[in-house]
């Protein structure tokens, strides 16, 4: 069960990378808000499941899964509300500038 734990934590620290390099390498605000919520929103789900697996059952591993689908339920719901927030205080799109 441990090994399995461990490949979850590993992928949901890919994920946080690939987040993070995603920041840091897209234009915008709202590029940069959907590395950051996609990939970080399975980075904590993953890694909180790995815990999970490597604590074994119990209700320690239960409240971790418990957490586990709250982020994936309340962390796109944030996300979206943010960027929603963000369009309506007047942050305009990247765009090439090439008229459409």
């Amino acid at each position: 069960m441990i090994w399995i734990g461990g490949i979850f934590m590993l992928l949901g620290a890919f994920f946080f990378l690939a987040g993070t390099i995603g920041f840091y390498r897209l234009p915008d605000f709202f590029t940069r808000m959907h590395a950051i919520g996609k990939s970080d929103t399975l980075g904590a789900f993953l890694s909180l499941v790995g815990v999970a697996c490597c604590t074994g059952w119990s209700l320690v591993s239960v409240k971790l899964l418990l957490v586990a689908i709250f982020i994936l339920i309340a962390n796109p719901a944030a996300t979206h509300a943010i960027a929603r927030a963000a369009l309506a205080a007047g942050v305009r799109p990247w765009t090439t500038g090439k008229a459409r």
